[in-house]
Protein backbone atom coordinates (compact mmCIF):
# COMPACT_ATOMS: atom_id res chain seq x y z
CA UNK A 1 0.00 0.00 0.00
CA UNK A 2 2.94 2.58 0.26
CA UNK A 3 3.00 3.37 -3.46
CA UNK A 4 -0.79 4.39 -3.89
CA UNK A 5 -0.14 6.13 -0.90
CA UNK A 6 2.51 7.81 -1.55
CA UNK A 7 1.29 8.77 -5.34
CA UNK A 8 -1.59 9.28 -3.85
CA UNK A 9 0.15 12.06 -1.94
CA UNK A 10 1.98 13.89 -4.72
CA UNK A 11 -0.99 14.09 -6.55
CA UNK A 12 -2.66 16.19 -3.64
CA UNK A 13 0.03 18.18 -3.53
CA UNK A 14 0.75 19.13 -6.93
CA UNK A 15 -3.45 19.97 -6.68
CA UNK A 16 -3.16 22.32 -3.94
CA UNK A 17 -0.04 23.83 -5.52
CA UNK A 18 -2.74 24.30 -8.20
CA UNK A 19 -5.32 26.07 -6.02
CA UNK A 20 -2.83 28.44 -4.30
CA UNK A 21 -1.67 29.38 -7.81
CA UNK A 22 -5.06 30.08 -9.38
CA UNK A 23 -6.24 31.75 -6.23
CA UNK A 24 -3.16 34.38 -6.45
CA UNK A 25 -3.11 34.83 -9.97
CA UNK A 26 -7.03 35.84 -9.86
CA UNK A 27 -6.70 37.66 -7.15
CA UNK A 28 -3.78 40.12 -9.43
CA UNK A 29 -6.12 39.71 -12.28
CA UNK A 30 -8.94 41.07 -10.06
CA UNK A 31 -8.44 45.10 -9.50
CA UNK A 32 -11.19 44.64 -7.09
CA UNK A 33 -9.56 41.61 -5.01
CA UNK A 34 -8.55 44.00 -1.98
CA UNK A 35 -4.35 45.51 -2.07
CA UNK A 36 -1.76 43.09 -2.94
CA UNK A 37 1.72 43.31 -1.34
CA UNK A 38 4.86 42.67 -3.05
CA UNK A 39 8.33 42.09 -1.34
CA UNK A 40 11.04 44.16 -2.94
CA UNK A 41 13.88 41.97 -3.27
CA UNK A 42 12.04 39.21 -1.19
CA UNK A 43 11.81 39.30 2.62
CA UNK A 44 15.01 40.32 3.32
CA UNK A 45 13.65 42.58 6.32
CA UNK A 46 13.48 41.25 9.85
CA UNK A 47 10.03 41.09 10.83
CA UNK A 48 9.16 41.75 14.77
CA UNK A 49 5.80 41.75 14.51
CA UNK A 50 5.70 37.80 13.25
CA UNK A 51 8.54 36.85 15.32
CA UNK A 52 11.46 37.29 13.21
CA UNK A 53 13.76 39.60 14.42
CA UNK A 54 16.71 39.07 12.22
CA UNK A 55 17.02 40.10 8.46
CA UNK A 56 18.67 37.52 5.40
CA UNK A 57 20.25 38.34 2.43
CA UNK A 58 18.02 39.56 -0.22
CA UNK A 59 17.42 38.32 -3.48
CA UNK A 60 17.49 34.78 -1.33
CA UNK A 61 16.18 31.19 -0.50
CA UNK A 62 15.75 32.24 2.76
CA UNK A 63 14.37 35.71 1.42
CA UNK A 64 12.00 33.55 -0.34
CA UNK A 65 10.87 31.33 2.00
CA UNK A 66 10.21 34.26 4.48
CA UNK A 67 7.86 35.76 1.90
CA UNK A 68 6.24 32.07 2.02
CA UNK A 69 5.74 32.30 5.81
CA UNK A 70 4.45 35.75 6.17
CA UNK A 71 1.80 35.19 3.38
CA UNK A 72 3.24 37.83 0.78
CA UNK A 73 1.53 37.27 -2.32
CA UNK A 74 4.02 38.78 -4.74
CA UNK A 75 7.80 37.99 -4.34
CA UNK A 76 10.32 40.78 -6.82
CA UNK A 77 13.93 39.71 -7.62
CA UNK A 78 16.76 41.49 -10.06
CA UNK A 79 17.53 38.90 -12.53
CA UNK A 80 21.21 38.89 -14.21
CA UNK A 81 23.64 37.24 -16.54
CA UNK A 82 27.15 36.12 -15.40
CA UNK A 83 29.81 35.82 -17.95
CA UNK A 84 28.84 31.95 -19.31
CA UNK A 85 25.65 33.14 -19.68
CA UNK A 86 24.05 31.85 -16.28
CA UNK A 87 20.84 33.56 -14.55
CA UNK A 88 21.58 34.16 -11.56
CA UNK A 89 19.38 36.84 -9.11
CA UNK A 90 21.57 40.22 -7.82
CA UNK A 91 20.38 43.65 -7.94
CA UNK A 92 23.53 45.51 -8.36
CA UNK A 93 25.99 44.91 -11.51
CA UNK A 94 28.45 44.03 -8.59
CA UNK A 95 28.75 41.40 -5.95
CA UNK A 96 30.37 43.48 -3.64
CA UNK A 97 27.82 45.07 -1.44
CA UNK A 98 25.75 41.76 -0.78
CA UNK A 99 28.36 38.96 -1.14
CA UNK A 100 32.02 38.13 -0.12
CA UNK A 101 33.29 38.80 -3.58
CA UNK A 102 34.03 41.33 -5.92
CA UNK A 103 33.71 42.28 -9.17
CA UNK A 104 30.83 42.54 -12.40
CA UNK A 105 28.20 39.88 -12.21
CA UNK A 106 29.33 39.86 -15.69
CA UNK A 107 32.57 39.19 -15.52
CA UNK A 108 32.15 36.30 -13.55
CA UNK A 109 31.32 32.57 -14.29
CA UNK A 110 28.48 30.43 -12.22
CA UNK A 111 31.02 28.56 -11.20
CA UNK A 112 33.30 31.76 -9.52
CA UNK A 113 29.53 33.17 -8.39
CA UNK A 114 28.72 30.14 -6.46
CA UNK A 115 31.95 29.95 -4.41
CA UNK A 116 30.99 33.39 -3.06
CA UNK A 117 28.53 33.89 -0.21
CA UNK A 118 25.57 36.06 0.41
CA UNK A 119 25.94 38.82 2.99
CA UNK A 120 23.21 40.58 5.34
CA UNK A 121 24.60 43.77 7.44
CA UNK A 122 28.41 42.79 6.55
CA UNK A 123 27.93 39.07 7.84
CA UNK A 124 28.44 36.47 5.39
CA UNK A 125 26.10 33.52 4.94
CA UNK A 126 26.32 29.86 4.04
CA UNK A 127 23.95 30.22 1.42
CA UNK A 128 25.44 31.23 -2.36
CA UNK A 129 23.35 33.52 -4.39
CA UNK A 130 20.30 31.11 -6.34
CA UNK A 131 20.28 30.65 -9.65
CA UNK A 132 16.76 32.23 -11.74
CA UNK A 133 16.07 28.42 -11.94
CA UNK A 134 17.00 27.11 -8.69
CA UNK A 135 14.87 30.08 -7.05
CA UNK A 136 11.25 29.37 -9.49
CA UNK A 137 11.36 25.91 -8.61
CA UNK A 138 11.45 26.67 -5.13
CA UNK A 139 8.71 29.02 -5.56
CA UNK A 140 6.10 26.88 -7.44
CA UNK A 141 2.71 27.07 -6.23
CA UNK A 142 3.33 29.01 -3.65
CA UNK A 143 3.75 32.82 -4.27
CA UNK A 144 3.53 35.28 -7.80
CA UNK A 145 7.14 36.09 -8.80
CA UNK A 146 8.06 39.20 -10.47
CA UNK A 147 11.07 39.36 -12.46
CA UNK A 148 13.03 43.03 -12.70
CA UNK A 149 15.58 42.00 -15.80
CA UNK A 150 18.19 44.11 -14.69
CA UNK A 151 19.67 43.80 -18.37
CA UNK A 152 18.92 44.74 -21.97
CA UNK A 153 19.23 43.03 -25.17
CA UNK A 154 18.85 39.03 -25.23
CA UNK A 155 18.78 38.58 -21.34
CA UNK A 156 15.20 38.70 -21.33
CA UNK A 157 14.67 35.98 -24.34
CA UNK A 158 16.75 33.95 -22.22
CA UNK A 159 14.98 34.46 -19.17
CA UNK A 160 11.56 33.73 -20.72
CA UNK A 161 12.88 30.52 -22.53
CA UNK A 162 13.90 29.15 -18.86
CA UNK A 163 10.61 30.27 -17.38
CA UNK A 164 9.29 27.86 -19.93
CA UNK A 165 11.61 25.04 -19.26
CA UNK A 166 10.67 25.19 -15.91
CA UNK A 167 7.43 25.09 -17.00
CA UNK A 168 6.73 28.43 -14.53
CA UNK A 169 4.43 30.07 -17.54
CA UNK A 170 1.30 30.42 -15.28
CA UNK A 171 3.34 32.28 -12.67
CA UNK A 172 5.58 34.32 -13.19
CA UNK A 173 4.90 38.17 -14.56
CA UNK A 174 7.76 39.75 -17.06
CA UNK A 175 7.26 43.78 -16.96
CA UNK A 176 9.36 46.37 -18.85
CA UNK A 177 9.21 49.93 -19.47
CA UNK A 178 6.33 51.53 -22.41
CA UNK A 179 6.94 54.57 -24.29
CA UNK A 180 4.59 57.13 -26.20
CA UNK A 181 2.82 55.77 -29.17
CA UNK A 182 4.33 51.96 -28.64
CA UNK A 183 2.21 48.97 -29.23
CA UNK A 184 0.73 46.89 -26.67
CA UNK A 185 4.13 45.00 -25.28
CA UNK A 186 2.05 41.68 -23.66
CA UNK A 187 1.39 41.15 -27.18
CA UNK A 188 5.16 40.83 -28.57
CA UNK A 189 5.82 37.23 -29.68
CA UNK A 190 8.15 36.63 -26.84
CA UNK A 191 5.71 36.88 -24.21
CA UNK A 192 2.96 34.66 -25.89
CA UNK A 193 1.06 32.73 -22.98
CA UNK A 194 3.14 34.41 -20.13
CA UNK A 195 1.88 37.67 -17.82
CA UNK A 196 3.54 40.95 -18.55
CA UNK A 197 2.69 44.08 -16.98
CA UNK A 198 3.87 47.55 -18.80
CA UNK A 199 6.16 50.18 -16.58
CA UNK A 200 4.67 53.68 -16.86
CA UNK A 201 7.63 56.40 -16.04
CA UNK A 202 8.02 60.05 -15.66
CA UNK A 203 10.23 60.48 -18.47
CA UNK A 204 8.09 58.59 -20.39
CA UNK A 205 6.43 61.53 -21.85
CA UNK A 206 6.61 65.43 -20.96
CA UNK A 207 2.51 65.47 -20.49
CA UNK A 208 0.71 64.11 -18.08
CA UNK A 209 -2.04 63.12 -20.40
CA UNK A 210 0.48 61.22 -22.44
CA UNK A 211 1.58 59.24 -19.74
CA UNK A 212 -2.33 57.98 -19.61
CA UNK A 213 -2.23 57.67 -22.91
CA UNK A 214 0.67 55.03 -22.41
CA UNK A 215 -1.31 52.96 -19.92
CA UNK A 216 -4.26 53.06 -21.98
CA UNK A 217 -2.70 51.66 -25.58
CA UNK A 218 -0.36 48.76 -23.43
CA UNK A 219 -4.00 47.86 -21.81
CA UNK A 220 -5.62 47.58 -24.73
CA UNK A 221 -4.00 45.02 -26.77
CA UNK A 222 -5.25 41.25 -27.12
CA UNK A 223 -3.58 39.96 -24.34
CA UNK A 224 -4.94 40.99 -20.82
CA UNK A 225 -2.50 42.93 -18.53
CA UNK A 226 -3.23 42.43 -15.02
CA UNK A 227 -1.33 46.02 -13.74
CA UNK A 228 0.60 49.22 -14.64
CA UNK A 229 3.37 49.87 -12.79
CA UNK A 230 4.35 53.68 -11.94
CA UNK A 231 8.13 54.93 -11.96
CA UNK A 232 8.85 58.28 -10.52
CA UNK A 233 5.57 59.45 -11.93
CA UNK A 234 4.80 63.46 -10.55
CA UNK A 235 1.19 64.22 -8.88
CA UNK A 236 -0.28 64.65 -12.18
CA UNK A 237 1.29 61.81 -14.11
CA UNK A 238 0.08 59.38 -11.38
CA UNK A 239 -3.54 60.67 -11.49
CA UNK A 240 -3.45 59.93 -15.55
CA UNK A 241 -1.85 56.76 -15.35
CA UNK A 242 -3.99 56.14 -11.98
CA UNK A 243 -7.38 56.74 -14.48
CA UNK A 244 -6.63 55.19 -17.58
CA UNK A 245 -5.68 51.90 -15.28
CA UNK A 246 -8.83 52.40 -13.63
CA UNK A 247 -10.84 52.65 -17.62
CA UNK A 248 -9.10 49.44 -18.85
CA UNK A 249 -9.98 47.35 -15.25
CA UNK A 250 -6.11 46.56 -14.52
CA UNK A 251 -4.35 47.07 -10.51
CA UNK A 252 -2.57 50.14 -10.47
CA UNK A 253 0.90 49.14 -8.54
CA UNK A 254 3.39 51.40 -7.20
CA UNK A 255 7.07 51.01 -5.29
CA UNK A 256 6.47 52.51 -2.10
CA UNK A 257 10.22 53.28 -1.42
CA UNK A 258 10.47 57.40 -1.73
CA UNK A 259 10.75 58.58 -4.60
CA UNK A 260 10.39 55.34 -7.11
CA UNK A 261 6.95 55.22 -7.55
CA UNK A 262 5.58 58.25 -7.04
CA UNK A 263 7.03 61.78 -6.69
CA UNK A 264 5.28 65.01 -4.96
CA UNK A 265 2.23 62.65 -4.20
CA UNK A 266 0.46 60.59 -2.07
CA UNK A 267 2.60 58.41 0.11
CA UNK A 268 5.86 60.04 -1.03
CA UNK A 269 6.77 59.52 2.42
CA UNK A 270 8.20 56.22 1.80
CA UNK A 271 9.48 52.98 3.25
CA UNK A 272 11.69 55.37 5.41
CA UNK A 273 8.85 56.16 7.50
CA UNK A 274 6.71 53.04 6.77
CA UNK A 275 7.35 51.90 10.50
CA UNK A 276 6.68 54.73 12.51
CA UNK A 277 3.73 56.01 10.42
CA UNK A 278 2.73 53.96 7.83
CA UNK A 279 -0.57 56.15 7.12
CA UNK A 280 1.73 58.33 5.63
CA UNK A 281 3.81 55.77 3.57
CA UNK A 282 1.18 53.56 2.53
CA UNK A 283 -2.17 54.80 3.23
CA UNK A 284 -2.27 57.90 0.58
CA UNK A 285 -1.11 55.49 -1.80
CA UNK A 286 -4.01 53.15 -1.06
CA UNK A 287 -6.29 56.22 -0.60
CA UNK A 288 -5.51 57.72 -4.38
CA UNK A 289 -6.51 54.02 -5.55
CA UNK A 290 -3.09 52.23 -5.64
CA UNK A 291 -3.92 48.67 -4.93
CA UNK A 292 -0.55 47.21 -5.30
CA UNK A 293 2.02 47.94 -3.20
CA UNK A 294 5.86 47.22 -3.33
CA UNK A 295 8.11 47.43 -0.05
CA UNK A 296 11.03 46.63 1.82
CA UNK A 297 8.47 45.66 5.13
CA UNK A 298 6.07 43.55 3.70
CA UNK A 299 5.04 41.98 6.77
CA UNK A 300 4.56 45.98 8.51
CA UNK A 301 2.59 46.40 5.27
CA UNK A 302 0.30 43.29 5.67
CA UNK A 303 -0.32 44.08 9.50
CA UNK A 304 -1.35 47.27 8.43
CA UNK A 305 -3.78 45.96 5.62
CA UNK A 306 -5.13 43.37 7.87
CA UNK A 307 -5.85 46.06 10.87
CA UNK A 308 -7.83 48.00 8.30
CA UNK A 309 -9.38 45.28 6.79
CA UNK A 310 -7.92 46.38 3.17
CA UNK A 311 -6.70 42.70 2.26
CA UNK A 312 -10.24 41.89 0.37
CA UNK A 313 -9.80 38.37 -0.26
CA UNK A 314 -6.97 36.40 0.51
CA UNK A 315 -5.19 33.07 -0.61
CA UNK A 316 -5.31 29.95 1.35
CA UNK A 317 -1.65 29.89 1.16
CA UNK A 318 0.18 27.08 3.60
CA UNK A 319 2.81 28.13 6.52
CA UNK A 320 6.01 26.93 6.77
CA UNK A 321 9.21 27.20 8.40
CA UNK A 322 11.64 30.07 7.30
CA UNK A 323 13.97 26.97 5.62
CA UNK A 324 11.42 25.41 4.33
CA UNK A 325 10.64 22.22 2.50
CA UNK A 326 11.19 22.86 -1.82
CA UNK A 327 8.42 24.08 -3.82
CA UNK A 328 7.76 26.55 -7.10
CA UNK A 329 5.74 29.99 -7.70
CA UNK A 330 3.00 31.33 -10.21
CA UNK A 331 0.76 33.69 -12.57
CA UNK A 332 -0.18 33.98 -16.37
CA UNK A 333 -2.60 31.93 -17.06
CA UNK A 334 -4.99 34.35 -16.58
CA UNK A 335 -3.82 36.74 -19.46
CA UNK A 336 -4.73 33.57 -21.64
CA UNK A 337 -8.50 33.73 -23.95
CA UNK A 338 -9.37 36.86 -21.77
Amino acid sequence: MRLPTFATALVLTALAGSVQAADLRDRLYDPAGGVMVVAHRACHAAAPSRGLTTAVPENSLAALERCIALGVDVVEIDVRRTQDGALVLMHDPKVDRTTTGKGKVSDLTLGELQDLRLKVGGVATQAPPPTLSAFLRVARGRILVNLDIKEDGPTAAQVARLVHDVVADDWVLFKARADLGAAPIADQPLYKNLAFMPIVGGKGARHADQLGAIATAQASGAQAIPAVELDALKKDGFAAVRDAARAAHVRVWTNSLAGKGVKGGPGTAGDSHALTDPDKAWGGLIAEGVNVVQTDYPAALLDYLNERDLRGRTSTAIAVAEVGSPATALIGASARGR
